[in-house]
């Protein structure tokens, strides 16, 4: 399992390179306004997706150990058609209200954004299809496929092609999503084998049921992470939002601790019954991501301002700012990470839903005082009072249910064996 951790670290570690990469490139040489431009557009397909999710989103690493894969495949490939043609008539739609609907969509890029989202469906259909098989390591390569794609292919569009707009970075990274899906497909076609029949109704019913939870609370989580923008939008100029979106990279880029340890985790208690070994990993596991995280973050925070002017140019200057004031809820946000896993991996999503629908209304109230007052530095601290709204509720779903105390967050001698044992048994 440690191995798993260390396999997905590693594939985040480069991601974060990747990122940053992109990051520095976007922010040189395309300008605050079209990066901003550009994480609106990423933030559009962030929030299309999740219809899609709602049955072939990661509900799928519950349900792999349980169902068929040609079923699985049928019922996911049916639902993404038919939610991308309701997306079809619903931009058409709102072409008739020009002005809401280049607010949220940038002008020019609606189709790039319908396309991204179809593609990007089935690359994460067999992500979460191998993650649900425990094959972490084949789920390691298929992301890093996509992601030294994606940062080689910007590369060429900035110096070889001279595209120095946000669809530099959109252009990029359809390219590595659709590499990533067709080796996938190579990997995974040769595995579907001669099955009896199962029912597709009564599996669709499943799907929904698990994935409605999941998925409602992944809108209520986006926007209690992306409200923020949308609003900046409206009250700040372009160039502010390209530099908050960048403060909001950098911080989560940390992110990747949690979420590698939290992938490893939902693939391990997706396939566990046992209660006392559900909770007892959970806890080991958030330990590692807090001190992970936060000693990441000090190192961030501790760099001076003008390193982040001298690596992104003078244009982000505000950017410490935004790190300084992020940093807090992302240490939070780590902590939450794996509690989601726990709930989600042992079949309770409703209790993330709980969850984010607290913290939404935190966002709701602390954005429309905060921003149109303290603009970057509202949002920021917007996000911070969320991330730490999340984690508490869910501390205390998790304490009445398992019996677990704040002070088994503190890490003891066995916790320090457990790392040694794993960690030697590497070698």
């Amino acid at each position: 399992m440690f191995k798993k951790i260390l396999g997905t670290g590693a594939a985040r570690a480069v991601n974060v390179l990747t990122q940053l990469a992109t990051l520095i490139m976007g922010t040189r040489y395309l300008g605050a306004a079209e990066w901003g431009k550009a994480f609106i557009a990423q933030t559009d397909i962030t929030f299309l997706l999740i219809g899609i999710e709602l049955i072939a989103g990661s509900g799928l690493v519950y349900f792999t150990p349980r169902k068929k894969l040609a079923t699985l495949m049928k019922i996911s490939y049916g639902w993404i058609a038919f939610v991308m043609l309701i997306y079809l008539l619903l931009f058409n739609v709102l072409h008739f209200f020009p002005n809401f609907y280049h607010t949220i969509v940038p002008e020019g890029y609606a189709w790039l954004v319908l396309l991204m989202t179809f593609i990007y469906s089935f690359h994460e259909f067999n992500l979460n299809y191998f993650l649900g098989k425990e094959k972490v390591a084949t789920y390691n390569w298929l992301f890093l496929i996509q992601i030294l794609t994606q940062v080689t292919m910007m590369a060429v569009l900035i110096f070889a092609l001279n595209i120095r707009t946000a669809k530099a970075l959109l252009y990029s990274q359809l390219c590595g999503y659709s590499l990533a899906t067709l080796i996938g497909w190579v990997l995974l076609f040769p595995t579907m084998k001669r099955e009896g029949h199962e029912p597709l109704k009564s599996s669709f019913k499943e799907l929904f049921h698990y994935g409605a939870f999941i998925q409602l609370s992944t809108l209520v989580s986006t926007l209690n992470k992306r409200l923020s923008l949308y609003l900046l939008k409206t009250h700040c100029d372009e160039r502010s939002l390209g530099v908050y979106a960048s403060g909001t990279q950098v911080t989560e880029g940390v992110n990747i601790v949690g979420q590698s340890i939290g992938l490893v985790e939902f693939s391990a208690l997706s396939n566990t019954e046992k209660k006392e070994r559900a909770s007892q990993l959970t806890l080991r596991f958030m330990k590692l991501s807090i001190i992970l995280t936060f000693t990441a973050l000090l190192i961030i925070c501790l760099l001076p301002s003008r390193f982040f002017e001298w690596l992104f140019s003078g244009e982000f200057s505000g950017i410490h700012t935004v790190i300084l004031l992020i940093a807090p809820g992302i240490v939070f946000f780590s902590a939450h990470t794996i509690l989601a896993n726990y709930f989600s991996g042992t079949g309770k999503p409703k209790y993330n839903l709980y969850a984010s629908l607290i913290g939404l209304s935190v966002t709701l109230v602390s954005a429309f005082v905060l921003i149109p007052l303290l603009g970057i530095r509202g949002a920021a601290i917007t996000t911070t009072l969320t991330y730490a709204t999340l984690f508490v509720y869910q501390w205390i779903v998790f304490h009445k249910h398992t019996g677990s105390r704040l002070g088994q967050l503190i890490p003891n001698r066995e916790d320090w064996e457990w790392v040694k044992a794993t960690v030697k048994s590497l070698f």
